[in-house]
């Protein structure tokens, strides 16, 4: 699976070096898409079922948009941000990762907002080497974000990925009494997960848009979306979508090792 989040790491270097006030989103798509074909990866989220199956790479969400937003013609503004979210298998194996990125400069609210998010997935990261029930993780991950002055999106969470990009268990970013006693699970190794905390401005509360993808805050307030792929080891966490380390490499196929 490591091979898959470098993968998934790269293609989100090609997005980000696009991110820029002027650009379309479907071109940052249109990048991401191509360093999958570079490297024989399979993308994950083109034709997803749904009332439309889902027709792009990578989800796009800008603004207001929480989630499953759909690339196109919209043209990237100075003070937007742009969440990019996407995965890919390589040889069977899967890979999920977001980032939500600045364009230009953007308010000091703004950007407490994407360093909260960035800022509590880190910390569901450090606390997966100690704790050992999700339940622990997500209520410090909701008390963090509560206590910046946000909120956590409810109607989405994170999940297991291995051989399917969405597998058991769900993976919430909050606790409720009722994922507590029924399905609460254990952070234990072998466990892969994808950690994705949604953290919105104003209300938790989400509306889907008339392309029947698109996720937006109902009060049109700004959201950010982080998420990487992470294993339990014997040895602890390791982050399977995080950048090379000493020694690993990240080639295009058919080129030399």
């Amino acid at each position: 699976m490591r091979r898959a989040g470098l993968v998934v790491w790269g293609a989100h270097q090609r997005a980000a070096a696009l991110v820029r006030p002027g650009v379309t989103t479907a071109e940052i798509d249109a990048a991401a898409e191509h360093f999958f074909v570079e490297h024989d990866a399979i993308p994950l989220f083109k034709g997803v079922p749904g009332k439309v199956p889902f027709p792009a790479t990578c989800c796009i969400s800008v603004n207001d948009e929480v989630v499953h937003g759909i690339p196109g013609s919209r043209v990237l503004l100075e003070g937007d941000v742009v969440s990019v979210d996407t995965g890919c298998s390589v040889g069977g194996w899967c890979g999920d990762a977001a980032v939500t990125h600045p364009v230009g400069s953007v308010s000091p609210r703004v950007q407490t907002l994407l360093d909260c998010t960035a800022g509590v997935l880190a910390l569901a990261i450090q606390l997966m080497a100690s704790r050992n029930r999700w339940s622990d993780v997500a209520s410090e991950m909701a008390k963090y974000v509560r206590d910046h002055g946000f909120s956590v999106v409810e109607n989405f969470v994170g999940h297991g990925i291995g051989r399917s990009m969405h597998e058991d268990p769900q993976v919430p970013n909050f606790c409720t009494p009722a994922f507590r006693r029924n399905h609460d699970f254990e952070i234990e190794p072998g466990l892969v997960i994808a950690v994705e905390p949604m953290v919105n401005m104003g209300s938790k509360k989400v509306r889907v848009l008339a392309d029947h993808w698109t996720q937006s805050t109902v009060d049109g307030q700004p959201s950010a979306h982080f998420e990487h792929t992470v294993a339990i080891t014997d040895a602890g966490p390791v982050v399977l979508t995080a950048p090379p380390a000493a020694g690993e490499t990240l080639k295009p196929a058919g080129s030399a090792a």
